[in-house]
């Protein structure tokens, strides 16, 4: 056996740590061997952080300690409980020496050769330096171990880590206290045992994707019976009212019936939903603000600090938050739904965004999300988006889907103004002129789409198989909203169109597909934020037509 073997065999986690100190120049030593790992496109987004302080290890053990406490009561097993409290997890306080390992995500703001097929090549990279840091320590006579048990937000906030940087977890250096014979601590204390040898598979087979359903076959139609109808519109013009006095309210309450298929309608346990994902296209300079932001934004919603979170609050509307494709890994978080396809599309000004097999998983995710949803008893739903760089793609969509210009589908997104519109419209165009695929719908999808438009598309169909009233929002789900008509276009008939946006595109949109919106306040935040403004007009169709009283039950003539 080698030398090399037998450091890689010997390179433990290490837990338990002896009081020696660790000279300057063991530290130097490792940390030039981590920078010596491979880096993808010489991004050199690896950043280190020395802890030697004591209070700085008592925070972090304090950390631990509750996290800890949290993953203990994941298992309900009592003897398994009693054996996790036992396991020596970490020496935070122990090692003489702390070392966070991070990498810096701003570094994906520019083009990088070799992220191009995935944004988590930067943090493989920090991961490659680590173990070529845990190896350098081992064949120095030192050990390392690794503490992930930590509420990352909580972590870097008491750190005062700056918001690009990502921490691997806390790592604890020093001598060994013991070597376990050369095994994992936690085999040696049968927590689990390894395997002998690695687990390895050729894959001899490729296999051919098919598009979801929902993509091939037209959903199940709602036939509403003449006299149900004839009914209804008399129920309506009975009210103590000039027939069609009400005017749009009336248009409303006739749609609400027929969709929930009573003459008693009422809308139950309304729910937005916001699907959130990152768009390749945005590195090309679309937009305002950095991709950055749309990971900033979700944590924003989770916290209850935008304005879908307080429109909701104010019209007692539930909020479901989604993680379609955000270029980011969130903490676990009980309100946050993980649908994620992948970190972000890629851009299509050159390449695909998504592959088929993605855009299958797209509809397959937003049609398991409304299901769900509708098992509460929601009849209501509306939808909501977040993702820098979306406008660009809806614009595209829009322009292929509907044969208008791209200029006439471009407008200004978060902001993009004069010159920067310009630029916006030329690479879009350019984008449509790379592309040399069919002009079929799947293909055309996968090629221009977002995993959240797509998502949206997928929900808005299943919402309807579900006779729910869709509420619609504004430019970006529009969009969405006309590839499901393309589907099935017996889908207008639950749709409600909330407002007309300030995005001057969302109106053409709304001509092409002969709607008619309850508002028109100059938005263009997107969110959901033109639903939730708009359900109370929609309850207050509600209530007309189940509270009102009729010419008859109040003793007045008709004429």
């Amino acid at each position: 056996m080698s030398y090399l073997d037998n450091i890689l065999k010997s390179r433990r986690d290490t837990r338990h740590f002896t009081t020696d100190e660790v000279p300057d120049e063991v530290i130097e030593k490792a940390l030039q061997a981590g920078h010596w790992a491979p880096s993808v496109g010489l991004t050199d987004a690896t950043r280190y952080y020395i802890i030697k302080s004591t209070e700085v290890k008592n925070a972090v053990k304090n950390l631990f300690l509750d996290y800890n406490k949290k993953a203990e009561e994941l298992t309900d097993n009592p003897e398994q409980k009693e054996h996790y409290k036992s396991l020596k997890l970490e020496a935070i306080e122990e090692a003489p020496i702390g070392l966070i390992i991070a990498y810096d995500r701003s570094v994906l703001n520019q083009f990088t050769i070799g992220t191009v097929g995935s944004n988590e090549a930067v943090k493989f990279s920090s991961v490659c330096a680590a173990q070529n840091i845990w190896l350098s320590l081992t064949e120095q006579g030192f050990g390392m171990g690794w503490v992930s048990i930590l509420n990352y937000y909580e972590f870097k906030k008491i750190l005062d880590l700056p918001e690009n940087i990502e921490p691997l977890g806390y790592f604890c250096i020093g001598k060994p206290a013991t070597n376990y014979d050369n095994q994992p601590m936690l085999q040696q204390l049968h927590w689990k045992q390894k395997s002998e040898v690695p687990i390895c598979t050729e894959i001899k087979n490729i296999v051919k994707s098919s598009v979801s359903d929902l993509l091939l076959k037209s959903l199940t139609k709602v036939e509403i019976e003449n006299d149900f109808g004839t009914l209804l519109q008399e129920k309506i013009d009975s009210k103590t009212k000039p027939i069609g006095a009400l005017g749009t309210l009336e248009t409303l309450a006739f749609q609400m019936a027929t969709v929930f298929e009573t003459l008693n309608p009422k809308i139950i346990n309304p729910n937005i939903v916001v699907f959130a994902a990152d768009h390749g296209i945005a590195n090309h300079g679309v937009s305002a603000y950095l991709q950055d932001v749309t990971r900033q934004m979700v944590a924003n919603f989770l916290e209850g600090g935008a304005a879908i979170n307080v429109f909701c609050n104010q019209n007692n509307i539930h909020l479901s938050i989604v993680d379609a494709g955000v270029n980011y890994d969130f903490p676990t978080n009980a309100n946050l739904i993980n649908a994620k396809v992948a970190k972000g599309t890629q851009s299509f000004l050159h390449i695909p965004a998504m592959s088929e097999t993605e855009l299958q998983l797209c509809f397959e995710k937003g049609k398991s999300i409304v299901e769900d949803i509708a098992k509460t008893g929601c009849n209501c739903i509306g939808f909501g988006e977040m993702g820098i760089g979306n406008t660009s793609t809806a614009s595209v969509l829009m322009s292929l889907l509907t044969g208008f210009s791209i200029e006439d589908c471009v407008g200004k997104g978060t902001g993009v103004e004069n010159e920067k519109l310009l630029q916006k419209q030329n690479i879009l165009q350019k984008a449509i002129n790379n592309y040399s695929g069919p002009a079929e719908l799947k293909q055309q999808l996968a090629y221009f789409g977002g995993f959240e438009i797509m998502q949206i598309t997928s929900g808005m169909l299943t919402a309807f198989d579900n006779k729910m009233l869709i509420l619609v929002d504004g430019f970006i789900c529009s969009v969405a909203f006309l590839i499901a008509s393309k589907i099935n276009p017996d889908i207008i008939k639950n749709a409600v169109f909330c407002h007309c946006s300030a995005e001057k595109a969302h109106q053409k949109l709304l001509d092409y597909l002969n709607a008619k919106p309850i508002l028109s306040l100059d938005l263009r935040l997107g969110e959901g934020t033109g639903c939730a403004i708009a359900l109370p007009i929609l309850k207050s169709a509600e209530v007309f037509l189940n509270e009102m009283a009729s010419f008859e039950s109040a003793g007045v003539s008709r004429k």
